[in-house]
């Protein structure tokens, strides 16, 4: 399995999250981070933490996907550098994928953070992930490599890339729900406000799919 990992000035969290996959490095997972033109001392931090240290041009969608062209491995995982597997991620990923049934997945979320919110928040995101067959990049998505090579990987946009990944990945059969969830940090939501970020994603999505361009709401979002 390689462990992809796209980062942005992430020097506050990527040795953090780096060191939380040794173990799995020593067992054979590959590692690789992808860089979008850091500004501080991501790459630096990075040092001895990876098998490979990627650079790309920005824009999450374009760093994984430089990712997931050099990676060796069959079964490709997306991380974010503010979020952990739980344990036993890799085994339970290889198993669900083991059937051949499901080509893809993801984990249930759980928010890290102050708000009292967290918890209905990410139990909402989960209930609907797993009714919809779509999932976010705060989920961790796994698929396999033929998978992901035949629906084009992610796409070139600036927003929505997993969503719109989930959307084609579909159309080849439904995720694989994995329960232990993936402990993803809250920052975001307590940066911005918690409900304003719940009306403004909801806003986006919404829009996306009624058809509004990625390149559009990436300016909202921003």
């Amino acid at each position: 399995m390689s462990i992809i990992i796209p980062v942005v000035d992430e020097a506050g969290t990527i040795a953090s999250c780096l060191n939380a996959l040794a173990a799995c490095r020593a067992e054979g997972t590959e590692v690789i981070v992808v860089d979008g033109g850091s500004r501080d001392t991501t790459v630096e931090s990075c040092a001895g933490l990876a098998d490979r240290v990627l650079q790309a041009p920005r824009g999450r969608a374009r760093q994984m996907n430089a990712g997931a062209q050099a990676a060796e491995a069959d079964v490709l995982l997306f991380l974010h550098a503010d979020t952990r597997l739980p344990d036993g991620a890799l085994p339970a990923v290889e198993q669900a994928l083991a059937s051949g049934a499901a080509k893809w997945g993801r984990f249930d979320v759980c928010i890290a953070g102050r708000s009292q919110l967290f918890p209905l928040i990410a139990g909402l995101m989960n209930r609907r992930s797993r009714w919809s067959g779509i999932a976010t990049g705060d989920q961790a998505i796994f698929v396999r490599r033929d998978s992901f090579v035949a629906v084009g990987g992610f796409p070139d946009q600036p927003l929505m890339e997993d969503i719109e990944l989930s959307r084609r990945l579909r159309r080849r059969g439904r995720p694989a729900c994995l329960r232990p969830p993936v402990v993803t940090s809250g920052r975001r939501w307590e940066r911005d406000g918690v409900w304003r970020t719940i009306i403004l994603m909801w806003r986006l999505r919404l829009l996306y799919w009624l058809g509004a361009p990625a390149e559009r709401l990436a300016r909202a979002y921003r």
